[in-house]
């Protein structure tokens, strides 16, 4: 299940019509989030899914400080729940506060989803985001130190208005050195109300697609070469349903969130149901998903 904590946003990216849709950011207060945490679990739930337009800055309009932290480890108190997952932290909130959290609680997966945008300096500021190449590199191996094995997902916008060809470029190279566990990339779009919509230099949809699709390409062969990496290694699924066009189950490990990442194909020789957690072995893999077979339920 997903578990919203906070409503709106304050960021205000140029880019984005969500402020003007939704209003300021709002933090639900912890004791309400715990409750319905406690619901969800007495009702069955054994992962839940922390989001918000920005996660990472929960608390601050209430408590005055970010208190993700906090709400993480107390939601890991809770009995019954299994894996606790937060998406869309952004960069600037990372604090070794929330790694150590990350890294030292077991019900907490090692994943981080931060998206960036982009990596150049001039664009990030022109979106009203943080960060440069060097800061960005620098953040995701500090990220990596402290918490081993971590899956890193981020998203990034080809095309923003006045992107040239050298950024585009740069960006490009930025993916391969970094290699995200997870990437999506979609081609900038005008909303209308926004300050970018009115920024010069648009470019050309055709233009922002192909960048896009470049950067895409470069990930599914990251993500296959890291896939290969895990033949033969034993990991815990969650089971979400049987393909009876393909006669197997399928899931998703851990390292993949709910219908943004990939999935497991595995056999089993005994029934299984939706929700059990079992043990599998990998046996083949492809560019995103991996295929497998059941050793222990």
């Amino acid at each position: 299940s997903y578990l919203k904590i906070a409503e709106g946003c304050s960021n205000c990216c140029t880019y984005c019509a969500i402020p003007m849709i939704r209003g300021k950011f709002r933090s639900v207060p912890m004791e309400d989030v715990i409750k319905e945490a406690e619901t969800l679990a007495s009702n069955g739930v054994t992962e839940l899914v922390v989001i918000a337009q920005d996660t990472s800055r929960y608390g601050e309009d209430i408590y005055g400080q970010s208190r993700l932290p906090e709400l993480l480890r107390r939601l890991c108190r809770i009995d019954g729940l299994k894996w606790i997952r937060t998406l869309y932290c952004y960069p600037e909130r990372i604090t070794d506060e929330l790694l150590d959290t990350i890294a030292s609680e077991e019900k907490l997966v090692k994943y981080l989803e931060i998206p960036i945008q982009h990596c150049d300096g001039d664009i990030l500021s022109r979106m009203n985001r943080w960060g440069s190449e060097e800061n960005l590199e620098a953040l995701f191996a500090h990220i990596r130190e402290k918490i081993p094995g971590v899956i890193l997902r981020t998203t990034l916008i080809t095309g923003f208005p006045g992107e040239t060809q050298e950024q585009s470029d740069r960006l490009a190279e930025f993916v391969q050195r970094v290699r995200f566990d997870r990437l999506g990339c979609f081609p900038y779009s005008q909303e209308d109300g926004t300050k970018a919509a009115d920024f010069p230099d648009q470019i050309e949809s055709e233009t922002a697609a192909h960048r896009a699709d470049i950067i895409m390409e470069q990930q599914m062969l990251i993500s296959a070469e890291n896939n290969e990496k895990l033949m033969n290694t034993e990991h815990e699924a969650v089971v979400e349903g049987f393909d009876r066009f393909g006669e197997c189950w399928f899931g998703r490990t851990a390292n993949d969130a709910p219908d943004i990442d990939g999935k497991v194909f595995f056999t089993s020789e005994k029934p299984l149901k939706i929700g059990d957690y079992v043990k599998i072995r990998i046996t083949d893999t492809l560019d995103y998903d991996l295929i497998g077979e059941v050793i222990e339920l």
